[in-house]
């Protein structure tokens, strides 16, 4: 886009757009669009997943599951956080000495902000990543952690992020897989879930806390779970927030790890691994130079 920072607003030097900044943020989108609940859902659980307000490293740790890459290879590194949320993944980046991109359509960038935007190596923006405002080739990695099959067509929310990586630099994404074990009872419940008032849902989302031990119990829990899906996570308050996680949005796609190597594929990727978990891939854009 060419921009410059011109005091409460940034200005595009082609076509002279401004983009206001509020709350310390430079805003891109007039609104959340389709990712209203992402909004929703971080300002209220903003801590919950942050490892340094819960004490351990949990974030950290599903990272590099996640992108396969050691946080020691982010020092000092341009980096994009496609889908930040309310920082969970920028912190664990920045943590390791990288200068983070930290972009999302909703206003979870409001916590974010609130968790992270004291850090000099954290820069946060409300912005679409089917129309981000960076040069080509300004990362050195990217990353887009539980996000992309949120947009409304993941393969080309994964294409439109290839221009912005360097040569020689490396992109990760983590997307559903169709086998997720909860899959089907939940799918029909989400025929309906993403419609209601958000309050509503999280209230209901709340059942999740107490329904844990039942779907524990052998033989009855094997009913329970198809007919009510619910996150099993140990800690309550993270079971509340991806059961709500689950069943809020309003996109929601699942793929396979053969369709998202394709993708790469077209993009031209090369070194194209799949990560530890489904469906975790990475690939470096090649360089001509080498």
């Amino acid at each position: 886009m060419g921009l410059r920072e011109t005091g409460e607003s940034w200005t595009c030097g082609r076509c002279g757009a401004e983009y206001p900044v509020r709350a310390g943020i430079p805003r891109f989108v007039a609104s959340e669009f389709y990712s209203e609940s992402f909004g929703f859902q971080w300002n209220r659980f903003a801590r919950t997943q942050l490892d340094s307000a819960n004490g351990t490293t949990r974030s950290r740790d599903t990272f590099v599951q996640k992108t396969g890459w050691s946080p020691a290879a982010l020092r000092g590194k341009r980096v994009l956080d496609a889908g930040c949320g309310m920082g969970r993944f920028a912190e664990v980046c920045a943590d390791a000495g990288a200068e983070v991109y930290a972009v999302d359509l909703s206003v979870a960038v409001n916590a974010a902000y609130r968790n992270l935007g004291h850090r000099p190596n954290i820069h946060i923006y409300q912005a679409d990543i089917m129309n981000l405002p960076f040069p080509e080739r300004s990362f050195d990695f990217i990353y887009s952690i539980g996000v992309l099959h949120h947009t409304p067509n993941t393969r080309v929310a994964f294409l439109r992020l290839l221009p912005l990586l360097k040569p020689g630099g490396t992109i990760a994404i983590w997307v559903y897989g169709r086998q997720l074990k909860w899959l089907i009872g939940s799918e029909i419940l989400r025929v309906v879930t993403p419609a209601l008032p958000k309050a509503w849902l999280l209230y209901a989302c709340r059942v999740s806390i107490p329904l844990y031990r039942v779907h524990r119990i052998p033989v009855l829990g094997r009913i329970t779970t198809v007919v009510l899906p619910t996150s099993m996570q140990p800690n309550a308050e993270s079971r509340w927030l991806d059961t709500f996680d689950w069943y809020s949005p309003r996109y929601q796609w699942k793929h396979t790890y053969g369709e998202v190597e394709a993708w790469f594929e077209e993009a031209g990727l090369v070194e194209v691994e799949r990560g530890a978990v489904p469906v975790a891939v990475r690939g470096m854009r090649p360089d001509p130079s080498d």
